[in-house]
Formats: C-alpha cells, sequence, structure tokens
C-alpha cells in the first residue's frame, strides 16, 4: 500500500493535485467545520475550486439534518449552495427504501412503513419519498418504559407495535431511549428490514467527540447478533446513489474527508481517482499513514489548497 502524498505547503504538487479531477465530494463536520465553528479559509478554497470549473457536492452521514437544512447550514455559514449539491445519508436511506428495498424484497409493500430511530432529518427525507414512518421525533415514543409495555410487546399487542412496520431505519437520536429499542428489536424480530443511515462510532462537535449514529444502532446489534445494512459513507449502495444523480466519471473525482474508516474507505471502495484526507477532524496522520484505509493526498486543514502556484 502507497503512502499518501503530503500536499501543505507544496503549491506545484497542489496544482498538479487539482488539475487531476472535475468534481470534489466533501463530507462536512470536521472538513468544512466543527460543530458551529467555520474553519477558516474554507470559503474561499470552495470559491477557489468553482472559479476553476470544479464541480461540488456536500456527501454528509450527519443524519439528523435534511437536505434543505444542510443548504441552510451552508449558505448561513457563507457557503453558496443548492439543496442538488447535497447528498446525505437520510437521503440515501430514503431514495433505498423508496425505490430499491420494494425490489429486494418484494414481500414488503411498495414503499413500508418505518420505525425510525433518529431526528427530523430523517423524517423530511422520508417524507420527500412519500415513505409512512412513525417514531422519530414523535412525543409519544420519548418516553419511559412502563411495567405493562413490556406484556404487550411481548404479546404482539398492535395498539403498540404497529403491524404495518417493514423497516427499521437507525441514524442519530438526540432523544434515544430504551422504550425505542425495545420496540425496534421486536419490530426487526418480526421480519422488518434492518437499515442504518450510517455507523459512524462518532460525532466531531467543538473540537471534541460525541456518540455518532453508529452508536444507537449498536445495542440492537448486540441483541441480534446482525448488522443493519447502512446506506451513508462508506456504503457502495450511497457511490452508486451519487454517481447516478451527477453522472460523472470515477477517475475524475476525488473524496474529501476527515475520517479514514468512512470518507477515504468510501473513496477507495468506489474506485474514486483520488482520496484528500485533512486532519481538522477524527483521524490522526499516523491513521493516514499506517492504517487500512490510507488516503492518497492529505494536508494539515482543506485551506492549504489555495496555496496552489
Amino acid at each position: 500500500m502507497s503512502q499518501p502524498q503530503y500536499l501543505t505547503g507544496q503549491p506545484e504538487a497542489i496544482q498538479d493535485f487539482l488539475s487531476k479531477f472535475d468534481i470534489f465530494l466533501f463530507d462536512c463536520d470536521g472538513v468544512l467545520w466543527s460543530g458551529d465553528h467555520l474553519f477558516e479559509g474554507t470559503v474561499a478554497t470552495l470559491e477557489m475550486l468553482r472559479g476553476a470549473g470544479k464541480r461540488v457536492v456536500f456527501v454528509t452521514n450527519n443524519s439528523t439534518k435534511s437536505r434543505t437544512d444542510y443548504r441552510k447550514k451552508l449558505e448561513g455559514m457563507g457557503i453558496p449552495a443548492t439543496e442538488e449539491e447535497v447528498f446525505g445519508s437520510s437521503y440515501s436511506a430514503s431514495i433505498y427504501i423508496s425505490r430499491i428495498l420494494p425490489q429486494r424484497h418484494p414481500e414488503l409493500k411498495q414503499k413500508p412503513k418505518v420505525f425510525v430511530i433518529g431526528e427530523s432529518g430523517i423524517e423530511q427525507e422520508l417524507d420527500s419519498e412519500n415513505i409512512p414512518h412513525i417514531g422519530g421525533t414523535d412525543p409519544a415514543y420519548r418516553r419511559y418504559v412502563e411495567p405493562s409495555d413490556y406484556t404487550r410487546i411481548a404479546a404482539g399487542d398492535p395498539t403498540i407495535l404497529d403491524p404495518e412496520v417493514g423497516v427499521v431505519l437507525s441514524g442519530l437520536d438526540f432523544h434515544y431511549n430504551y422504550f425505542k429499542i425495545c420496540l425496534a428489536y421486536h419490530y426487526i424480530k418480526r421480519g422488518a428490514i434492518f437499515l442504518a443511515t450510517n455507523i459512524d462510532s462518532t460525532l466531531p462537535s467543538a473540537g471534541a467527540l460525541f456518540p455518532g449514529a453508529g452508536t444507537m444502532a449498536s445495542p440492537l446489534v448486540k441483541m441480534l447478533g446482525e448488522e443493519p445494512l447502512a446506506l451513508g459513507k462508506p456504503s457502495q449502495a450511497m457511490m452508486d446513489a451519487i454517481e447516478g444523480k451527477f453522472k460523472f466519471d470515477r477517475s475524475r473525482a476525488c473524496m474529501v474527508g476527515d475520517r479514514a474508516n468512512t470518507d477515504i474507505k468510501f473513496g477507495l471502495e468506489g474506485k474514486l481517482g483520488g482520496t484528500l484526507g485533512v486532519l481538522t477532524g477524527v483521524s490522526t496522520k499516523q491513521e493516514f499513514l499506517e492504517g487500512d484505509a490510507r488516503p492518497h493526498f492529505y494536508v494539515d486543514k482543506l485551506s492549504d489548497l489555495l496555496a496552489k502556484r
């Protein structure tokens, strides 16, 4: 496995790097910003790329925000963007449930009802595909387990276990609780398909790490002894969907990310022409240099790309 090329402070190498690609797929958290802190030089770097005729797509595993939410966040930070330029894990999951899952599981309804572990971003994207759903942000599911719940769930009481649920979709949930775990487990044991928006173990914010969406799925994995099908990075189902939408040449595409086991692996397994690691997020320099998923190139921070000839 070859060593990544370090581009920071190397204007000629940066110029050569930029000339290789027509489209850049950007992770957001840890690359463009951390939490609500925009990294210095982010806007100028994106403007430089667009000014050079490069296409920019924002590819995020953050399931809590819809494409509309992300466009608003990008614009609020001074980054011009359209919804068409945003491709998130919630959108990827919704496309999969709506257009692919019924073909692979003909026993399901055309658009099966989904039990959601997650926030409004998932719900908005499910709504965009007219997929019925329960759970999520509904206050009825943000409660403690009552003693009677055990009996009702065990008996399959339809007033607590909706018989129409055919999918459990797990994402990042800021109101995660034991009640949701119980329901999700029993839905899956009754035959529901187990999906995840993504399985990131951590979430970078405010310069520190917090539990990610994968943490929400972990209790179910422990109980079931099976992993969910994840629809975010590094899943190639997401890459196929992005390629189908944007119609690009993979050999002329570069994935930019801060996390080796999701962003960089996503680009490597997708056989993109290049991957660029940045050291402002989760993965360390050592991981980029010695890990199993090594980027083709790396920089200290995204704005180092401005130092071209």
